[in-house]
């Protein structure tokens, strides 16, 4: 990935408003609180001696491990302290230093954030959720909202003086806590276990099972035809199988298809699912109705039937979503 030294300026961090919720609604049920053990560095040993992790101070870890089952505990995190995400990868040569830097950032201020280290390289998902276009780039999240603060290199002065401008910001937003000698942060409870079924599914994704995370998600439904979390888990890992078997050439051999073939519904629906997984969720939507336009019979209602799933995937309430509705509605009436 390519990096870019851009950073905005700590007043321009200051102005920013929260916007757009981030939402990854296929992963938000996660298996374990956000705190885990020790921090980890991107060349696999612990950052700063392993102070993180609670070590020698016996306080809560305050750099994370950003993964796409604790994400949205991180993103349940920021209603109480802003959560820093450094969106980082082992191939950007900035990376290292940057994080090093962000963690020296964060333990500096003694829990009133959290740094959430993600490595787009094993959760690619994550750079999706912040229509992440290169690394590193540092995304904080306060109150479930993503507010810009850089991308590209940074050092620790740069950083230091956008974490100041965030607290600013967190505070206009009624976002004063921090991470006392707990593992948990100052009133938030044990979550809840997941159902049974569901954690079946968590765990078969985990080990890359999706045909049997599948099965959970419809034995859930099954059980309970009003699951909303287990109707959009089964979409996605629909999605996550579908996916699967793609490669690079194989991925660009269908884009040239679709190009040529405009009412080839297998190449139309397969793009559509590069354009979700990419972070493109509108070419994605569009396309599929575009087709759903041209088209009459079984193949008008397979394409349906698809851009509904793929409307679990990306999450019911996302303003995306419901602008595509409104255009299938058009072309269905």
């Amino acid at each position: 990935m390519s990096s870019p030294g851009y950073r905005p300026t700590p007043a321009a961090a200051s102005q920013l408003n929260l916007r757009g919720a981030v939402d990854l609604s296929s992963l938000r049920r996660p298996a374990a609180p956000p705190a885990p053990p020790a921090s980890t560095s991107p060349d696999g040993g612990t950052a700063n001696g392993g102070a993180p992790g609670g070590g020698e101070s016996g306080r809560a870890p305050l750099r994370v491990e950003a993964t796409e089952t604790n994400f949205q505990d991180l993103v349940q995190l920021s209603a109480q302290i802003p959560v820093l995400f450094l969106l980082w990868s082992r191939y950007a040569a900035e990376s290292p230093a940057v994080l090093e830097a962000s963690e020296r950032v964060v333990e500096s201020y003694g829990g009133r954030l959290v740094l959430a280290a993600a490595d787009v390289d094993a959760f690619p998902q994550l750079a999706q959720a912040f229509q992440v276009q290169a690394v590193p780039t540092a995304v904080a999240v306060i109150k479930g909202q993503p507010v810009p603060l850089f991308q590209g290199p940074a050092d620790d002065a740069q950083i230091r003086e956008l974490v100041e401008e965030l607290l600013k910001v967190a505070a206009a937003n009624g976002v004063t806590g921090s991470i006392g000698d707990g593992t948990q942060p100052e009133g938030t409870d044990e979550p809840a276990p997941l159902p049974p079924l569901h954690q079946a599914a968590i765990d078969a994704i985990e080990a890359g099972d999706y045909a049997g995370a599948a099965a959970a998600y419809k034995q859930a439904l099954l059980e309970q035809p009003a699951d909303a979390d287990a109707k959009a888990g089964l979409a996605q890992v629909d999605l996550m199988a579908r996916l699967e078997s793609l490669s690079a050439p194989d991925a660009e051999s269908l884009r040239d298809l679709a190009a040529r073939e405009p009412d080839n519904i297998e190449a139309q629906l397969a793009v559509a699912d590069l354009d979700v997984s990419g972070g493109h969720i509108e070419d994605a939507f569009n396309r599929i109705i575009t087709f759903i336009g041209r088209n009459f019979g079984p193949e008008r209602e397979t394409a349906r039937v698809r851009l509904l799933e793929l409307f679990e995937v990306v999450g019911t309430q996302d303003e995306r979503v419901a602008k595509a509705r409104q255009g299938l509605a058009r072309v269905l009436f």
